[in-house]
């Protein structure tokens, strides 16, 4: 919780001293030499712990402010500064004794309370930091979000929903606040305590379209499928325009059969921009396995396809697309997306690896010695491209080239009998091409050898 301590130094004045005293004080003035003044001395060693504190010289900051304290033990605010120079130096027993002094003084201070709530908090001494924040409470509502984060921490979770509910009348709900419900209701299985307190929220609150979501999604966690799918309609008719609701209503279609209604809600997710990439990218996967068990349907993808593409800066996505055509052996279509996704993650190894493959199956060997060899400048240590660089170049009949990159490559594999054998098949290709049959027989070998179990 930010802390509302701004406490200055003109106002340590005001605290110190009476006004009277203060008005024939020159602030600006020197302070005297003679210890026989004990205002100036007084004042001089307060700014100086100030000072220290200020430069982080907590230790010096300490024997400034008891120095003080030797001269005038009945000011607060010593005590509380004290107690703050020790809280930094993590000396917490020094800082309780000095802080319970100022509040001994000042019992009813939000600052010197709030000061000593810190340094049980850092000590983890939640009964303590209970006890001094319920004092707290008083002063600022976020001092009630403390106690029923201490109260979880103790286990205490009765006491910290019953904190919840009081702020929830008072401030409306929130979403760090539900976090922490939401914490207390799975360390304590209250699984219908938690959907009653959305229930009645959606009650006593039927526009608000957060409230109906929070309960769809509790209602599928308990397996409740029925009454999550009648939320969910019930906040499509209040509110036909919600986004959201089709993350949920798609699959809920399809269960029910009704693939018309569940296209619908899968084209409202792919273009809507309130809606997450990731979640987007698993509605989208379930729209293509759809489609793969019902092609009828081919014709609604690709027009998704053509809408999600045009404003999708998701390499995911595109990846999806690729491999949806992939599956259904449209190379061409397959390039086109992985290349879209290439684009989005230059840097992806993954991607290159597979388009350069493609075009080695479609016999595009131009392209794929191009973008290999392209691929070989930011990834130097990858032996497949080696293996995809030899192969266009032999079927591309440069025969000396494929030998030079496959007998590099080979440096780089590392206990993959398979990937070897297949670099001695390709050097055995290169130099049949060369018409060196001897040693397109020697490497032949190497590969049979290889590929013969022991």
């Amino acid at each position: 919780m930010n802390k509302l301590k701004y406490i200055l130094i003109f106002i340590f004045g005001i605290l110190l001293f009476p006004q009277a005293s203060i008005a024939q004080i020159d602030f600006n003035a020197k302070p005297d030499d003679d210890l026989g003044n004990v205002s100036d001395e007084f004042q001089e060693l307060f700014y100086e712990a100030l000072q220290q504190k200020a430069i982080e010289n907590y230790d010096k900051a300490i024997i400034a402010l008891q120095k003080c304290i030797d001269i005038d033990d009945s000011e607060s605010i010593l005590y509380f500064e004290l107690g703050k120079n020790y809280n930094k130096l993590k000396n917490f027993g020094a800082a309780e004794d000095a802080l319970k002094k100022a509040v001994s003084i000042v019992p009813d201070n939000e600052w010197y309370l709030d000061e000593l709530y810190e340094s049980y908090a850092q000590q983890k001494d939640y009964d303590k930091a209970i006890k001094t924040i319920k004092q707290l409470v008083k002063y600022h509502p976020d001092y009630k979000e403390d106690l029923a984060a201490l109260y979880v921490r103790t286990k205490n979770y009765k006491d910290a929903l019953k904190v919840l509910d009081d702020i929830d009348d008072e401030l409306g709900v929130s979403d760090e606040r539900d976090r922490l419900r939401n914490q207390i209701y799975n360390a304590t299985g209250q699984k219908k305590e938690q959907i009653k307190n959305l229930e009645d929220r959606v009650e006593n609150n039927p526009d608000a379209e957060k409230n109906y979501l929070a309960l769809i999604f509790r209602y599928s966690e308990n397996n409740d499928k029925k009454k999550a799918f009648e939320t969910a309609k019930k906040l499509l008719e209040i509110n036909p325009k919600s986004q959201l609701v089709h993350l949920a209503l798609y699959k809920f279609y399809l269960e029910d059969d009704n693939a018309a209604l569940a296209i619908q809600s899968m084209k409202v997710v792919l273009v809507s921009r309130q809606i997450k990439p990731e979640a987007k990218l698993k509605v989208l996967a379930d729209f293509v396995s759809f489609v793969g068990e019902n092609p009828q349907y081919e014709n609604d993808l690709v027009e998704i396809t053509s809408l999600v593409t045009e404003n999708t800066t998701d390499a995911k996505t595109f990846v999806e697309f690729a491999e949806y055509y992939l599956a259904k052996n449209d190379k061409e279509k397959a390039i086109e997306y992985y290349t879209k996704a290439q684009a989005q993650e230059p840097e992806n190894f993954g991607i290159l690896r597979n388009i350069v493959l493609l075009h080695i199956d479609l016999n595009e060997f131009e392209q794929a010695e191009q973008k290999s060899t392209l691929g070989l400048e930011k990834y130097p240590s990858q032996p497949v491209l080696y293996l995809i660089n030899g192969v266009a170049l032999n079927q591309l009949s440069q025969y000396k080239e494929a030998i030079e990159t496959l007998e590099i490559g080979l440096d780089y594999i590392i206990e993959d009998v398979k990937l070897e054998a297949d670099f001695y098949k390709q050097i055995s290709k290169a130099y049949t091409g060369l018409n060196n049959l001897a040693k397109a027989k020697t490497f032949s070998d190497k590969a049979k050898k290889l590929e013969t179990p022991n």
